[in-house]
């Protein structure tokens, strides 16, 4: 039997315990985003697969802690809870938009202190670190803000039309787009776990080139999967998403350690 993992720390929820799974499955939140973006995924999961979603400081319980402003500093703060969980059982990462940065980033750093390797990531809506993608909506006023999310549909409409809540969301947003859009390596920054790349077709903001440019980054086995979709193709596309993590997973794990 699997030793049980902590319920809650600062860094990561889960929202479905379950102690005997085999995987942890760490996801990684886009900007602007919190842990609870990766609820229902989470859910449609096996049994032997555990989410632990990413709850970066600024946001709903740790709306008090300041934001971390580079992708680096959320990944370091992300490892040294994470390590402790690999050192349990292994795991694999799934980042969304500026979270596929974090978790390119972590891989990284479990790849070279962690006591094991993810056994794959998945980046999901971003280009590849080496591509430059600075469009300063970091430095537009609020209202610019504002219109940006709502293109992008990935925040609820409610949300945007209510000043209170945009009061407190706006200064955690424009942190996190600071954080994304000075994100880049060079193109040596590699890792070695297998690696998924996942798009939609019609993501206005990552060409089809650039999420493919991801298999320059890996040493291990790279895929690249095409959903149809916006920048937020992940609502639309979750059970097909869940089966490919599924599957991913099961032939990266052994078949001994995998029950449905």
């Amino acid at each position: 039997m699997a030793r049980p993992l902590p319920v809650r720390n600062t860094w990561f929820r889960t929202f479905h315990a379950r102690p005997d799974a085999r995987v942890t499955l760490a996801c990684l939140p886009y900007a602007g985003g919190s842990a609870s973006a990766f609820l229902s995924l989470s859910e449609r999961l096996p049994p032997w697969i555990e989410v632990f979603a990413a709850q970066y400081p600024g946001r709903q319980d740790r709306i008090r802690e300041p934001c971390l402003s580079t992708v680096p500093e959320l990944a370091q703060g992300a490892f040294e809870e994470l390590r402790a969980l690999v050192a349990l059982r292994p795991c694999a990462l799934f980042g969304h938009s500026m979270g596929a940065a974090v978790a390119f980033e972590l891989t990284r750093l479990l790849e070279r202190d962690g006591p094991s390797a993810p056994r794959a990531l998945f980046v999901s809506g971003r280009r590849a670190p080496s591509i430059s993608g600075d469009r300063g909506i970091r430095f537009r006023d609020d209202a610019g803000l504002v219109d940006e999310l709502r293109k992008l549909e990935g925040t609820d409409s409610r949300v945007l039309d209510e000043p209170e809540l945009l009061r407190l969301i706006l200064p955690t947003v424009r942190a996190d787009y600071g954080a994304a859009e000075t994100y880049r390596t060079g193109p040596d920054a590699m890792v070695g776990s297998p690696l998924v790349a996942l798009t939609g077709d019609r993501d206005h903001h990552v060409a089809l080139g650039e999420a493919a440019s991801w298999r320059e980054h890996t040493t291990g086995a790279f895929e690249l999967k095409v959903f149809p979709g916006g920048h937020f193709f992940l609502a639309d596309n979750e059970p097909e998403i869940a089966s490919l993590v599924t599957d991913t997973l099961r032939a990266h794990t052994r078949p001994e350690s995998v029950t449905e």
